[in-house]
């Protein structure tokens, strides 16, 4: 059994929306491994696995010859301990060189790479080569770059395609733009822009019905755990926008005023990536709070050029730090937990005395807003005046303020459906 320098079996996982072709790669690279022997575990999230009935009549293998299934499941979630049962048999069972995991079109890649990297049976048996997102790259495009909003969804009822796409995307070392006849090589060259915007360090392919040389995709040995969503491209902003202009110009001013230099911060942070098609960033830091009415409407109304848009807001008469995550159409609010400011005062110093890198206002404490914005062509100072126009007034700090976002940790709302 071939293994890499660590000793364990390399594994390509594959991901990818529903239709973009992630079974078609798979018997294309089963068809064309050469002296490869390749393992390969199928998910499809259905009652009866038909993508591992067509990978295995497509590479004439049986069922049980080398592919291994998990059905009625998610196997970044739900079906964890089944992946893991799954993937420690095949290898104490068979002779392979190479594992094959095709997640289904509604799973995230990183948790599935965690499972082989952490410590565990399975981390001590593999080792994760590479992290493969399959894109219908038409679909892509209309999710991102046009008017339109997709049409297909998840199969689970409630998860746009744009949510997912994202952070596939986020955390792959290969992206495949397939069906790449179907675009114009304007359109391609748009899809491998968006996708560098997403996550700078992923190689883009085009690729049609599938076909891609199996050595881009075997052996690669791209994926590096320690970075496993680390630095996709809207945390990338957000550190660039640091290391470029310093923290001391959002940190330091109490902001009592909602005019004058309340503005002073909001102005630094824009990334001008390599662009073909004006994809482009900015960051927005402030420590005023927004009003949750006016911020909600500002987020419903987000332009469709915004392909992206993540971070932290302080929302008025609000303890809990909200997470927002727009990825095109669809907008979600989470309650990651309570500003260490709003707890008391010996929890407070406790967790401020273990984090001591932690911005800390003299007046706010942690509360800040510090939001990501990456897309095409926008308007940036009308977004950056819109933002500043829901942020709440001198008169409003005192008030009752009532809107959408959770306020209870751990609670998610949607702000904006497709």
């Amino acid at each position: 059994m071939e293994t890499d320098t660590d000793g364990g079996i390399p594994v390509t996982i594959l991901s990818g929306s529903l239709g973009a072709g992630k079974t078609t790669l798979l018997n294309h690279l089963l068809s064309t491994a050469g002296d490869r022997t390749l393992a390969v575990l199928v998910n499809d999230m259905g009652e009866v696995n038909v993508d591992a009935e067509l990978v295995a009549e497509g590479s004439e293998l049986e069922l049980d010859d080398g592919v291994a299934e998990l059905s009625n499941g998610c196997i970044c979630c739900e079906l964890q301990d089944d992946l893991e049962t799954a993937v420690v048999r095949l290898a104490r069972d068979r002779t392979f060189d190479h594992l094959v995991v095709e997640s289904s079109g509604i799973s995230e890649p990183a948790p599935v790479a965690r499972l082989f990297t952490t410590e565990s049976r399975v981390a001590a048996l593999y080792d994760v080569d590479t992290l493969v997102t399959v894109l219908d790259t038409p679909a892509f495009l209309e999710a991102f770059a046009g008017e339109g909003t997709p049409q297909r969804r998840g199969s689970d009822g409630d998860r746009p395609l744009s949510d997912l796409l994202v952070e596939q995307v986020e955390v792959s070392n290969i992206v495949l733009l397939n069906k790449a006849d179907l675009c114009t090589d304007a359109e391609l060259e748009e899809a491998t822009e968006l996708v560098n915007a997403l996550q700078p360090d992923a190689e883009t392919i085009s690729i049609e019905f599938a076909a891609v040389d199996p050595d881009r995709l075997l052996g690669a040995g791209l994926f590096d755990p320690s970075r496993v969503n680390d630095l996709p491209g809207w945390k990338r902003a957000l550190e660039s926008a640091s290391d470029d202009h310093g923290h001391e110009t959002t940190t330091n001013h109490d902001e009592h005023s909602h005019g004058g230099d309340t503005h002073h911060d909001d102005h630094h942070g824009h990334h001008h990536p390599d662009e073909v098609y004006g994809v482009t960033s900015f960051v927005y830091r402030r420590r005023r709070p927004f009003h949750p009415g006016r911020f909600a409407s500002f987020l419903a109304d987000l332009p469709p050029a915004i392909v992206r848009a993540k971070g932290t807001a302080w929302i008025a008469d609000n303890d809990m730090r909200v997470a927002i995550a727009q990825a095109g159409p669809s907008i979600r609010a989470t309650a990651q937990g309570p500003w260490i400011a709003s707890l008391p005062e010996i929890e407070r110093d406790m967790y401020r005395s273990n984090r001591p890198d932690l911005e800390w206002h003299d007046e706010h404490g942690d509360r800040r807003t510090e939001l990501v914005f990456i897309g095409t062509e926008y308007d940036e100072s009308a977004l950056r005046a819109a933002l500043e126009d829901a942020l709440v007034t001198d008169e409003e700090l005192e008030m009752a303020l009532a809107g959408p976002f959770p306020d209870e940790q751990g609670d998610e709302v949607v702000v904006r459906e497709p």
